[in-house]
């Protein structure tokens, strides 16, 4: 269930998208970046935490890189994340939100609660604390919940054959992680924020048309404000 529509400071329309590895996140981004042109006017930009702009990039590769031996110390990973958020929301999601576009990303604030939080077990308020420092007070129109069991997700991804180094971490830390997104969606809900939780066990096609309807009903509101 959403709740009412509160319309942000901006033109634009900001959609994330969060779950545990081999949620099936991108393959939906990809769906609706075909469609949404389709049905509406506004310019739709993708993209990813992180990783969305050039130092993003290279952020990724030291956060992600399977091949990085050397261990990143947990608070060290939290800071990097807050990092790449600073810059990808400065550079890249606000500017493209004034234009009046429509930005849809793969991960944003909940994954660092979920995974920095719940997953290594920092403190939550700190985490909360650096989310508003990193994105100056930017929050999502909707965020989308991809909810699936971890042990089905990491089968997922390792199946597709390309491992990075949060998806080698232990079935008991995606748990953790996926706890993370359940206290996450309580909280949300409590304060009337819009997250929407899907269930990404179903088919992928069925999912689509579920996305399609719920970020359509919500393009339809924007426009008539």
């Amino acid at each position: 269930m959403l709740t009412p529509f509160n319309p942000p400071h901006h033109p634009g329309l900001f959609i994330v998208f969060e779950g545990v590895e081999g949620s099936g996140k991108t393959t939906q981004i990809d769906r609706l970046e075909t469609w949404l042109p389709t049905v509406q006017p506004a310019p739709v930009v993708c993209t990813r935490e992180p990783g969305g702009t050039e130092l993003g990039s290279q952020v990724r590769s030291l956060l992600l890189d399977a091949k990085n031996h050397d261990p990143i110390v947990d608070r060290a990973e939290l800071l990097l994340f807050a990092a790449d958020r600073a810059q990808h929301v400065d550079q890249l999601i606000r500017p493209k939100l004034e234009l009046g576009a429509i930005v849809l990303c793969d991960r944003f604030t909940t994954s660092t609660i979920a995974y920095q939080g719940y997953g290594r077990g920092l403190d939550v308020s700190m985490i909360q604390n650096l989310n508003a420092i990193a994105t100056a007070g930017l929050v999502p129109d909707l965020t989308i919940w991809l909810d699936l069991d971890p042990a089905v997700g990491l089968r997922r991804a390792h199946d597709r054959g390309m491992i990075n180094r949060m998806d080698g971490e232990s079935l008991e830390f995606h748990r953790r992680v996926r706890h993370g997104y359940c206290a996450v969606a309580a909280e949300l809900a409590q304060r009337g924020d819009r997250l929407w939780r899907i269930d990404a066990s179903a088919t992928v096609d069925s999912i689509t048309r579920d996305l399609q309807a719920v970020i359509l009903r919500l393009v339809n509101h924007k426009q008539n404000l």
